[in-house]
């Protein structure tokens, strides 16, 4: 567990991964608790994991109506395909059989890690200039934010868990997409990256242990494909934190989301109704968490 602490007073909001559809579950969720009257991006600390990273770094240059709008009125998205396009069945099938015969997470994130690399020498420095170009496009902005952003990879070559933030002398292009590397590992400088998610969970809510508020939304529900007796699942980082003294809530997809999901999140075409889903679900939520997240 990370052993940072911040005073007991500061607020931390963690957004897991989730894919296409999960990104866009995040900024409505979050747009709609806006209209409803709860700006939760004026968070001390965001965390952001995979798809949760590119929501981060988008509310650090664009309002949540601003980044609900521009999906809403986009044309609808096509899925894509190659090397780093829409995690396939068959690379779930592969990263579950690496689970499956994994010691513990350390074990995992050096198995994921290695085979990560070896996708990433398939498809050569054009496959990881594609990604890079793919990322920076969905960034309202290519500049570290103001506000105090932390995202989350895992080092390839070691599987050692690492925190990117705009002290680390990484650029937030390729800090995000790092954290989104699902596929083939993300190289920056000498050193190759992949998925957060690959650290504990899609959320790692245990980044924010000394906060005194945490609000975790998770588009994949909490679930995990780790088995129990590691407890990475979000709700035994919930346990931790709360025994920290952190006041923790989360905001999970209910049925409606979950129906606009679909049975592929990594479907472009999932994002206008699951940001619709989300924006009526965090608007419902509004005044539940006034109390929570107010000064």
């Amino acid at each position: 567990m990370n052993t940072r602490t911040q005073p007991l007073s500061e607020r931390a909001l963690v957004l897991g991964g989730g894919g296409s559809a999960g990104n866009a579950w995040l900024i409505g969720v979050i747009a709609g608790l806006h209209d409803g009257g709860l700006d939760v991006t004026e968070a001390d600390l965001i965390i952001g994991t995979s798809a949760g990273a590119t929501a981060a770094a988008q509310f650090g240059g664009a309002s949540p109506a601003d980044l609900l709008d521009a999906i809403l009125s986009a044309p609808t998205p096509q899925a894509t395909s190659g090397p780093r396009g829409p995690i396939s069945s068959a690379h779930l099938e592969r990263t579950d059989a690496i689970i499956a015969a994994s010691a513990d997470l350390p074990d995992m994130r050096r198995r994921i890690g290695a085979d990560a690399i070896e996708l990433a020498e398939a498809a050569g420095a054009a496959g990881r200039e594609r990604w890079r170009e793919t990322v920076a496009a969905r960034l309202p902005s290519p500049h570290w934010p103001e506000s105090r952003i932390l995202l989350t990879v895992v080092d390839a070559d070691t599987g050692e868990p690492v925190e990117l933030d705009r002290n680390s002398g990484v650029d937030l292009v390729d800090a995000v997409a790092a954290s989104c590397a699902g596929g083939p590992a993300y190289a920056i400088g000498g050193r190759r990256y992949i998925d957060g998610g690959y650290r504990r969970s899609s959320e790692n809510a245990d980044l924010a242990v000394g906060c005194g508020r945490v609000l975790v939304l998770s588009p994949l529900g909490g679930r995990t494909r780790h088995p129990a007796g590691w407890r990475s699942d979000l709700s035994a980082q919930v346990d931790e934190l709360r025994m920290g003294g952190s006041r923790v809530e989360t905001i999970l997809p209910d049925a409606d989301s979950r129906e606009a999901f679909g049975d592929n999140m990594m479907n472009p075409a999932t994002r206008p109704p699951a940001a619709r889903a989300g924006h009526r679900q965090g608007l419902r939520l509004a005044e539940k968490f006034a109390g929570f997240w107010g000064r």
